[in-house]
Parts: structure tokens; sequence; C-alpha cells
């Protein structure tokens, strides 16, 4: 793994003022995602971390916009963020790191655009979503918001705009992802007046939500939801294993990440699976000890991949020798 400064130079990245902006975006992002910042950093290639940094960046500072507080006031919040984007993006200047650090990132990622834009377009959606009456209005939030987040990144993960088989393969991830989200979160979204789990579900398995934030004394609601997380995680089961398609749809060197980004949803599943009506009292988290078997053996497989790479390209450490 290079060095952060090598890094950047390797990026392109020379301007003392944006090193330092990156830098500032990489110590946030390592705080608030540390994990996936640690499978950044040692499953992608150094000319592309900056560039995942700075989107990864941007999606959770407008995030944060929206995360709390009254409707109204996230609502304008967002509209006032979303003009400062556009006015960014019309102009190519900011006055901020992390739209900086965006900007100069388009310069060699000029698909992220489109991607920027489709989650600004699909904020309002996360601002005004407290549940889902139906399975059709939660497959309407994974295309209005939870793909046009994802896809900021994973737009950068491809040899140019992503292919329309690729953004299929992306939804399929992300909809296993936020489901399993949804399902692992359910005592913090219950507490904070919201449900990912779609009320028609419930009312199938004889369940409400008034009756879920009570279910420590509610033997029958434990009875009840035993069966319903049984069924989601079958469902999010499949859907991740669909999801090892995308490893195909990615170059070479890019590979590394995206199994690991799949395989440890996989533990994170296997964790809530068996924390099962548990889950009512607090997220389940996935092994540490599974998740570094993990990260180490992708790692592995990305330094074989460009070891390769740097010995047939000729700038490895025997180029220029004879035998």
């Amino acid at each position: 793994m290079a060095t952060w400064p090598k890094t950047l130079d390797q990026a392109g990245i020379t301007d003392p003022a944006l090193r330092r902006d990156y830098s500032e975006q990489r110590q946030l992002v390592a705080h608030y995602a540390r994990a996936e910042y640690t499978a950044v950093r040692l499953l992608l290639p150094a000319p592309l971390v900056p560039d995942v940094i700075a989107a990864t960046a941007f999606m959770h500072h407008s995030d944060n916009l929206i995360d709390q507080g009254p409707a109204e006031e996230r609502i304008a919040a967002l509209a006032d963020w979303e003009s400062r984007v556009h006015a960014a993006l019309k102009s190519g200047e900011a006055d901020e790191p992390v739209l900086r650090t965006l900007l100069d990132t388009l310069t060699r990622q000029p698909q992220l655009r489109q991607y920027v834009e489709d989650f600004l377009a699909g904020a309002p959606l996360e601002v005004k979503t407290a549940g889902f009456a139906t399975e059709h209005d939660f497959q309407h939030y994974i295309d209005g918001y939870s793909l046009p987040a994802f896809l900021l990144i994973a737009c950068l993960l491809g040899d140019g705009a992503p292919t329309a088989p690729y953004v299929a393969g992306c939804r399929t991830f992300i909809e296993a992802s936020q489901r399993l989200d949804f399902l692992n979160d359910l005592a913090e979204d219950l507490a904070g007046g919201r449900l990912g789990i779609p009320e028609e579900l419930l009312t199938r398995h004889g369940l409400t939500r008034t009756g879920l934030t009570g279910t420590g004394k509610d033997g029958a609601a434990v009875d009840g939801l035993r069966p319903l997380l049984g069924d989601q995680v079958r469902q999010i089961r499949s859907g991740l294993s669909a999801s090892y398609g995308l490893v195909d749809l990615v170059p070479a060197r890019n590979r590394p990440f995206v199994r690991a980004l799949v395989s440890i949803q996989g533990l994170t599943l296997r964790a809530a699976a068996r924390k099962g009506t548990a889950l009512l009292d607090g997220s389940a988290r996935p092994q540490v000890a599974a998740a570094l078997r993990v990260l180490a053996r992708e790692y592995a497989a990305a330094r074989r991949g460009r070891d390769t790479k740097s010995a047939v390209s000729g700038s490895g450490p025997t180029a220029g020798k004879t035998a």
C-alpha cells in the first residue's frame, strides 16, 4: 500500500492546497467509515483512491445535512446545498474543501457528474421517507435514492461511463445491502420513528410497528418477528449471492475491492441472522477476525494482480535487466 503522499502523487494531485483538501476529506472518511476506508486504501489502485474518498466525503456531507432535525429544516438545508453544488459545477470553483475535491475528481472522472446530479435529485426522497407501506414503495426508494448514492462510488470502479448491465448489477447489490441495513438497524430506526421493513410484511406476520417497540414485553410479537426475519435473511442472502456477478463487470484491478465489499456484507448478514429477534435491542456486527481474513485474502489478490501488471509492463524491479 502506497503512503498517502505517494497516493496523491500517483493520482496526479500536485497542487499543495488541493493535497490539503484531499487529506482533510481522507481524515473525515477514515473517522466515520473506518472499515470502508481501510478497504479502499488496501484494495484499490493508488491513483483511484483519492477519487473514491472525494466521492464518499461528498455523499456523507450531503447525507449529514438531511439526516437529523425536522423535515422542513432538512429540506431547506438540502435546497441550499444543492444550489451551492450546482454553482460549483457550473463555475468550476468552490470555497469548501469537500466541493473542491469533488470538482478536481471530475477532471479525471467526468462520468461522476451525472451521478452527482442524480443523487441530489433523489435526496428529497430520503428526507421524506419514514417507512414503506408496500414492497413497491421500498423499490421506489431504492431507485430514487439508494442506487444513485451507491453509483457515486460505483461509477468510479469501471472504465468510463457504467454500462446498463453494470448498473443493473449495482442495483442488485444495493437493494440487498439496503434491505440488510434496514433489518440490522431495526432498533435504532424504531426509536427514531422510522421503519425500513414494509408495513405489508408486518401485517402478513401479524405484527405492527407499535407492537415491535414493546417487544420486550410482548412474546407474541417476538414469535411473529422470527419468521419475518427469516424471510428477509433469505431474500438478502439471495441478493448478495447474485451481487458477485459485479466482480466480472469491473476491471481486474478493482475486483478484489468489489469482492470484499460483497463478502463483508455477507458477514454482516450472518451476524444479523445469528442475533435474530435480539436485533430489537441493537444492531449486529460482523466478526472482526472474519472481516480481517476477507481483507487479507483480497489484499493478497490485489498484490498479485499489481505485481503481474508491473512485470508485464516492465516497470517492476527487474525492468531493464537481462536474464
